[in-house]
């Protein structure tokens, strides 16, 4: 009797003790300051994410800053797109009047003599990926006007360039351009493009470098990817479209266009 009485005058005591206790971890719980990220941590997601822009812009979409006027209007100076580098990744190549990055080394320019400071060098292809400098002197973005098997002329009799016999009437040019002041009567082998530029007469391009190894023509391999969207500036924000000048050309042996 004495035990059970003892154990009924504690009942009461310690229930409201108990309930004190959990209101008060609750309060101080609630009340508890959020922790700030330490510097460290900080470091460690930013590095973070920018490697994981790093590896998007390496394989999947990378920013490109425009940096002449050869691609006007279609492009401006200035113009930041975003080259589809997936559009040639799974048997597809580039088609007749596609606009695309490409490494010009070996076509377009010399190869380089190797640079001493690797650090810079990496730092500058870093900012390059993310649309935040110029990219290497070797990239350009230019129009593919001719394809493996392809015959380009130019001029007809109205100055229009022909493509396999069929004469291409290229609304993209710049205002005021005549398709080539250069005459030229190329065929392009196959596993190369022509290039030109929509601004003829202020773009270097495929007929600047007819006389030189290679004959001006881009190794397909060499081909960073496709100029799909327009992402800077706002005003410009949207699809870069395309163009139906090509739709009439006939194929040849070895066309992939």
């Amino acid at each position: 009797m004495d035990t059970e009485a003892q154990h009924m005058e504690r009942d009461p005591s310690s229930g409201p003790a108990d309930g004190a206790d959990e209101g008060s971890r609750s309060t101080h719980v609630q009340d508890r300051p959020a922790v700030p990220l330490s510097w460290g941590r900080t470091a460690f997601l930013g590095m973070l994410c920018t490697v994981a822009l790093l590896l998007f812009s390496a394989f999947v979409l990378q920013p490109f800053l425009i940096p002449s006027g050869s691609m006007q209007p279609t492009l401006r100076v200035g113009d930041r797109v975003l080259v589809n580098k997936l559009a040639y990744r799974f048997g597809s190549e580039p088609r007749r009047g596609d606009v695309v990055v490409f490494d010009g080394t070996g076509s377009f320019v010399p190869e380089p003599a190797p640079e001493g400071n690797a650090v810079g060098v990496l730092l500058r292809e870093a900012a390059a990926s993310l649309g935040l400098a110029e990219s290497a002197g070797s990239d350009f973005v230019k129009r593919v006007v001719g394809v493996g098997g392809d015959r380009v002329v130019c001029c007809d009799r109205r100055g229009r360039v022909e493509v396999n016999g069929t004469p291409v009437d290229e609304e993209y040019l710049h205002p005021g351009d005549r398709p080539s002041d250069v005459a030229f009567d190329i065929v392009v082998p196959d596993g190369r493009l022509w290039m030109m530029g929509d601004h003829r007469s202020n773009s270097r391009d495929s007929r600047d470098h007819l006389g030189q190894p290679g004959g001006g023509m881009v190794p397909v391999e060499r081909v960073v990817g496709r100029v799909d969207w327009l992402g800077w500036p706002l005003g410009r924000l949207g699809a870069v479209e395309g163009t139906g000048a090509f739709a009439g050309i006939r194929p040849t042996d070895g066309d992939h266009g």
